[in-house]
C-alpha cells in the first residue's frame, strides 16, 4: 500500500481504537497490536512531515517544547452555578424556574458534577481546534496541546453510526470537566510519596496542577480522564439539552451515564439519593449533582444572573465522615522553615479514596482536640478536599493513651524551634542548614510569578541537590551543560535547562525581591517593596520604621525582611546573584516620574484589554500615585474596564453608583 494512504488509514483506526478504549470501555484489539499501530504510523510521519497532522494519534504521546500559556477570551462566559445543600432550596429553585417561565411545563436535566478542572473545547469540520480553561470565567488558558495528549477526548469526530443522529455542525464548543482517576491519583501521590515529594490533596489539584503543566508528556503520563455535559453554538442537533448530549455521544465525545431527564422535583430529590450512596463506587471524583433546565429555549427566557445561569444550579453532596485511629504524630518542614504536624492514621475508605494522613495545622489545633495517640478520631473530606480531624470519640481513649506533645526540635535538622509573635506556627530558624528549606527555597525561586525558570521542576532541583550541584538558589547561575547531561543523551534538555537559567536574569526587580523567598513577604509585598525602595541597596539598608511605611508592611513583616539582610550566608547569595546580573532595581521606564494625576485614588482593573496588558496598567496606576485594588467597595474612585468586564463587577459597579473608564478615556486621564 502506498505509504500516504497507509498513514491515512492508520491515523483512522487507532482514533476508532482509542474511543473503543477509553469513552466505550470496549477495546478489540490488545495494548501490543495497538503499540505496534502507533509505531508504524510514527515511523511513516517521520518519513513524510509534510503530512503533519496536529490531530494525528501521535500527538498524543506529548512534548517538553511549550513555553507558556496563551490567555484566551471565551466567546460564552464560562459562569460558575448557585449552589444549595438542602431539599428546600432545590424545591424553591424548582418553583422559581415554574414562576420564571409563567407556569409552562419544563423538563430538568440531572447531571453528576465531577469534581475536576473546567474545560471549553472547540471543533471545526469534526477536529479539535482549542482547549481553553475556564480561568475567571471571560478568559482562559489555551491547553490544546495538554489536552490532546488525554485520550477520552476525540482529536476528530467520527460520523454517527446510528442513522437518526445527525452530523456535527461546521463549529460548535463542548465544555466538560478534566478529571484524574482515583486509580491514577493513587498512584501518582504513590510515587510522590517514595520521592520524598509533597501529595497532592485530592484528585481535582492533581489534574489541575498536571494540566498545566509546560510539558505535555507529564499529562500524557498521568492519565487523566474527562466528561463532556454541555454543548453550545448556533447550529446544535436539537432543542433540548439532553437530547443534544445523546448526539454528542455518537460523534465519540464521552457522556456520563450518570445523567437522567426527569419532569417534577420529585424525581430530582429520588435522583440525588440514589446518586448520594452509588457515587462511591464510581472511578472518579463526584462532589454534587447539576440541575439543568432541558429546554434550550427555556433557558434562553430565564436568563441569568450576574453570576450564574437561572435555568441551572449544583446540589453539593454534604461532607462524608469516618471514624479510625490515630497511630502517630509526624512533622514535615516547609520552605518558610514552617513545621506542620501530620496525623497518620489506620487507613479508611472515604469519599472514594483510601486515608491515612490528615493535616493538623499547628500545636494549638492540636490541643483544641486534646489529642492522644490512640485516640479514636471522625476524618472528613469537605467538598471532597484534603482530609482533616473534625472531632474525637473520647469514650474509646485507651486508658494508656499519651497526649500528643509537639516536638521542640526540627525533625529534619535538630535545630530548636522558635515561635513568632502572632504566629500559630513553630518554625525551624535554620535556614542555610535545613535540607527542606533549602529545596523548598530554590522551588520558589524557579516558580513561575518568581524567577519563571520553567525548564526546572521540583524532581530535578532534588536531583541537583543531592548531587551536590546546588545549596542554594545562586549556585544555579554555576550549573553548566556538562555536568547535566549525563552520558550525553540529553544534551538539549541540558542546554534548555542552562538557558533558561541564564534568560532568568531578565526577571524584573520586583520578581527577583519575591523570589528570595524572604519569610513572610509574598508577591504582593515584594512588588510594594520594589516600588517604594527601587534599588536592592536601598532595601538590604531599609530600617524597622521605613519599612512599616510601606503600605501592607507591618512589625513582624518588617523584622523578617531585617533578619534576613544581616544574615551572613544570605548576604553571600545576594551578592553572588548581583554579580552574576539579575535585575537589582527598577528600570528606568519603572522610575519615571510620570506625575499624581491618580494620586489619592483607589482604581479596579476588570477586563481584557486592547493597548496594554493588564500588568502594564497596574504599573501606569503607581506611576501616577494611584492605587491599584482587588474588589469594588464604596471606596472605590472607578474601574477601568475593558473588554468583557466581569458581570458580578459589572453589576456591583452600577449598584454602588462607580464610574467605569474605559482604555482611551484613561489613557487620555493620565496623557
Amino acid at each position: 500500500m502506498d505509504e500516504k494512504l497507509r498513514i491515512g488509514q492508520l491515523r483512522k483506526e487507532l482514533h476508532t481504537h482509542n474511543y473503543r478504549y477509553y469513552v466505550l470501555n470496549q477495546p478489540t484489539i490488545g495494548d501490543q497490536e495497538f503499540d505496534q499501530m502507533m509505531h508504524e504510523l510514527q515511523d511513516l510521519e517521520a518519513r513524510h512531515p509534510e503530512l503533519y497532522d496536529a490531530n494525528s494519534p501521535t500527538q498524543r504521546v506529548g512534548s517538553d517544547l511549550q513555553k507558556e500559556f496563551r490567555q484566551v477570551p471565551h466567546k460564552y462566559p464560562m459562569l460558575s452555578l448557585a449552589n444549595t445543600y438542602n431539599e428546600q432550596d432545590i424545591r424553591e429553585w424548582y418553583e422559581s424556574v415554574r414562576k420564571g417561565l409563567a407556569g409552562e411545563d419544563f423538563e430538568v436535566c440531572c447531571e453528576m458534577k465531577y469534581d475536576g478542572l473546567s474545560i471549553s473545547l472547540t471543533y471545526v469540520d469534526g477536529r479539535l481546534m482549542q482547549a481553553v480553561t475556564r480561568g475567571d470565567g471571560v478568559q482562559g488558558d489555551d491547553v490544546t496541546q495538554n489536552v490532546k495528549t488525554i485520550r477520552a477526548i476525540p482529536l476528530v469526530l467520527s460520523a454517527p453510526e446510528n442513522p437518526d443522529f445527525p452530523g456535527y455542525p461546521h463549529e460548535f464548543e463542548i465544555r466538560g470537566e478534566i478529571l484524574m482517576p482515583w486509580s491514577s491519583f493513587e498512584r501518582l501521590n504513590h510515587e510522590r510519596e517514595a520521592a520524598g515529594e509533597p501529595l497532592f490533596a485530592n484528585p481535582r489539584n492533581a489534574a489541575s496542577g498536571t494540566l498545566k503543566s509546560l510539558d505535555s508528556r507529564v499529562v500524557a503520563e498521568r492519565q487523566l480522564d474527562a466528561y463532556l455535559y454541555y454543548l453550545q453554538g448556533e447550529e446544535l442537533p436539537a432543542e433540548g439539552h439532553y437530547e443534544n448530549l445523546k448526539v454528542a455521544r455518537s460523534w465519540g465525545f464521552k457522556i456520563s451515564d450518570g445523567i437522567r431527564k426527569v419532569k417534577t422535583v420529585d424525581e430530582v430529590l429520588q435522583f440525588i439519593d440514589y446518586w448520594d450512596s452509588e457515587r462511591k463506587n464510581l472511578p472518579v471524583a463526584t462532589d454534587g449533582i447539576v440541575l439543568k433546565v432541558n429546554s434550550l429555549r427555556q433557558q434562553r427566557s430565564l436568563g441569568y444572573t450576574a453570576k450564574s445561569p437561572r435555568w441551572a444550579i449544583a446540589y453539593k453532596f454534604k461532607a462524608e465522615r469516618v471514624c479510625t485511629r490515630l497511630l502517630e504524630v509526624t512533622y514535615q518542614v516547609g520552605r518558610t522553615g514552617a513545621v506542620t504536624p501530620v496525623a497518620n492514621m489506620e487507613p479508611v475508605q472515604l469519599a472514594g479514596t483510601t486515608v491515612r494522613r490528615a493535616t493538623l495545622n499547628n500545636e494549638d489545633f492540636i490541643r483544641s482536640f486534646d489529642l492522644h495517640i490512640g485516640d479514636a478520631v471522625y476524618v472528613e473530606k469537605g467538598g471532597e478536599i484534603i482530609p482533616k480531624i473534625v472531632g474525637v470519640d473520647i469514650d474509646q481513649r485507651p486508658i494508656i493513651a499519651q497526649p500528643v506533645q509537639f516536638i521542640k526540635r526540627c525533625p529534619e535538622c535538630g535545630t530548636p524551634l522558635v515561635r513568632y509573635e502572632g504566629e500559630a506556627a513553630w518554625y525551624c530558624p535554620n535556614d542555610a542548614g535545613c535540607p527542606p528549606q533549602i529545596k523548598g527555597r530554590i522551588e520558589h525561586f524557579i516558580a513561575r510569578k518568581a524567577m519563571n525558570i520553567d525548564s526546572l521542576g521540583p524532581e530535578t532541583v532534588d536531583e541537583y541537590y543531592r548531587r551536590r550541584l546546588i545549596h542554594n538558589v545562586a549556585d544555579l547561575y554555576d550549573i553548566e551543560v556538562q555536568q547535566i547531561n549525563g552520558d550525553g543523551s540529553r544534551t538539549k534538555s541540558a542546554q534548555r535547562i542552562v538557558s533558561g537559567i541564564q534568560n532568568s536574569k531578565s526577571v524584573p526587580f520586583e520578581r527577583v525581591v519575591f523570589a528570595l523567598g524572604i519569610r513572610f513577604v509574598g508577591e504582593t509585598s515584594a512588588r510594594l517593596l520594589a516600588r517604594h525602595f527601587k534599588t536592592m541597596d536601598a532595601l538590604m539598608q531599609a530600617g524597622l520604621e521605613e519599612l512599616q511605611e510601606v503600605e501592607g508592611i507591618g512589625e513582624v513583616m518588617a523584622k523578617s525582611i531585617i533578619g534576613y539582610f544581616h544574615d551572613d550566608e544570605n548576604l553571600r547569595i545576594v551578592e553572588r546573584l548581583r554579580n552574576y546580573g539579575l535585575q537589582f532595581s527598577l528600570t528606568q521606564e519603572q522610575t519615571a516620574a510620570t506625575g499624581n494625576k491618580l494620586a489619592g485614588l483607589s482604581i479596579v482593573i476588570s477586563g481584557v484589554f486592547q493597548y496594554h496588558s493588564r500588568d502594564e496598567y497596574k504599573l501606569l496606576i503607581e506611576q501616577n500615585g494611584g492605587k491599584n485594588v482587588g474588589s469594588i467597595s464604596g471606596k472605590t474612585s472607578f474601574i477601568l474596564g475593558g473588554e468583557n468586564m466581569g458581570p458580578s463587577k459589572l453589576e456591583k459597579a452600577q449598584k454602588l453608583g462607580i464610574k467605569i473608564v474605559d482604555e482611551e478615556e484613561f489613557l487620555q486621564m493620565i496623557k
